[in-house]
């Protein structure tokens, strides 16, 4: 099985993905009021953790990722790089406000995708936030291309709004929503009545 730093640092597209600052500035469309820590799961180069910090000065944001070489690129907006992996987080118990995670979980081998959920509710604090973005596997536009979110490189699992719902319910958390999310947001906003029509979603969860 291909290791997880070596799985992500093939992905070379993902440093300059179009929509990372859209994604960002969504995810910050939904954090609680007079939030601190952030901690940002799959930070990459960081291009999000900037968008945050230009939103929020006063944010204090760390990304984790097991790509040591996109931790070293991190820019100034970040307070530190955690090299580790989000299935054992080397952080105390209860210490952010918020965890983001963007169009990463799909990275995650099916087996250690509950693993890294209770690792993520582990380190939020109580009455924090969780809030990751996933390619929609009822995407329609996948469907007439005869297109799966899984491939041969990179998206090792897909993630079903409603199952994952459950997943996060089941782990504790609690006031679970979901919105669309990704390109389509430009034309429609997030909360379309049909999820379908979105490419990607976002899901979020209160520890409370």
């Amino acid at each position: 099985m291909v290791t997880y730093e070596e799985l992500n640092a093939q992905q070379i597209v993902s440093e300059t993905d179009p929509f990372t600052e859209k994604r960002y500035r969504q995810f910050y469309r939904f954090f609680p009021m007079n939030i601190l820590t952030v901690l940002d799961i799959g930070c990459n180069t960081g291009r999000g953790g900037q968008v945050l910090k230009s939103l929020n000065k006063s944010l204090q944001i760390f990304g984790l990722d097991c790509v040591k070489d996109r931790l070293d690129r991190l820019p100034q907006a970040y307070e530190r790089g955690i090299y580790g992996l989000s299935t054992e987080i080397p952080c105390d118990d209860r210490t952010f406000d918020v965890v983001v995670a963007g169009e990463f979980i799909e990275h995650i081998y099916p087996m250690d995708v509950d693993k890294t959920l209770a690792e993520i509710f582990r380190v939020l604090k109580v009455g924090g936030r969780f809030m990751l973005t996933t390619p929609n596997p009822l995407d329609i536009k996948k469907k007439i291309r005869g297109e799966s979110v899984l491939d041969d490189t990179s998206h090792v699992s897909q993630h079903f709004h409603d199952a994952l719902k459950l997943k996060l319910k089941m782990m504790g958390y609690c006031h679970i929503r979901v919105c669309g999310s990704g390109k389509v947001t430009r034309y429609l906003g997030n909360h379309f009545p049909y999820l379908h029509i979105y490419g990607s979603y976002l899901i979020m969860g209160d520890k409370k």
